[in-house]
């Protein structure tokens, strides 16, 4: 069989390697307006820059002759089927995302999505946390994904509601100490 109708697969190919986890079943993708611009303009800057110049790299590498030993042609095919994995990733994402505008609950004392909780578990120890979609949550940042347990949890109870929140350590309770929202635009 020629070369040229074989895959080429350094089995990286696969969309679900790094990929985030996979949403409930009938569950929304929702996400922030903020989150969704964010990763339009990452797609956006994949398909215009970034992958316009690995195919200008890997055109003028394999112009060179022998690609079994050019290392710019076989890195710039790798990068670019990387480049193709996250733009397919991100148009399915933007496909079914629902943006959901966290500002419209302002002044609200109920969680819902896009809310900064504070919340005590039953130790003492407070915590901050933010609940956004799960393409642009960030624990790092203090964000978590609406599908979490503790944003499960969290979800719909009220400032001064105690919760369960079921470990594997048993359940633990969380009371809601406080609830924010971002203020709309026009504020």
């Amino acid at each position: 069989m020629n070369k040229a109708f074989t895959k080429e697969s350094d089995g990286d190919d696969d969309d679900e390697i790094g990929a985030l986890p996979p949403l409930p079943p009938g569950g929304k993708n929702y996400i922030t307006p903020a989150g969704y611009q964010r990763l339009r303009a990452e797609l956006l800057e994949l398909i215009d820059n970034e992958r316009p110049k690995i195919v200008e790299v890997v055109h003028w590498a394999a112009s060179n002759g022998d690609r079994s030993e050019n290392g710019d042609y076989l890195y710039g095919k790798k990068r670019l089927r990387e480049i193709d994995r996250r733009i397919r990733f991100l148009t399915k994402r933007l496909e079914i995302a629902e943006v959901v505008d966290p500002a419209v609950h302002h002044g609200s004392e109920q969680v819902y999505f896009g809310a900064t909780v504070t919340y005590a578990d039953d130790e003492g120890v407070e915590r901050t946390i933010t609940i956004l979609g799960i393409d642009e949550a960030d624990s790092a940042q203090g964000q978590v994904s609406w599908i979490a347990p503790v944003s499960r949890a969290l979800l719909k109870s009220r400032t001064g509601d105690e919760v369960p929140l079921p470990t594997p350590a048993g359940v633990r309770m969380l009371e809601v100490l406080e609830v924010q929202y971002p203020k709309p635009a026009n504020m």
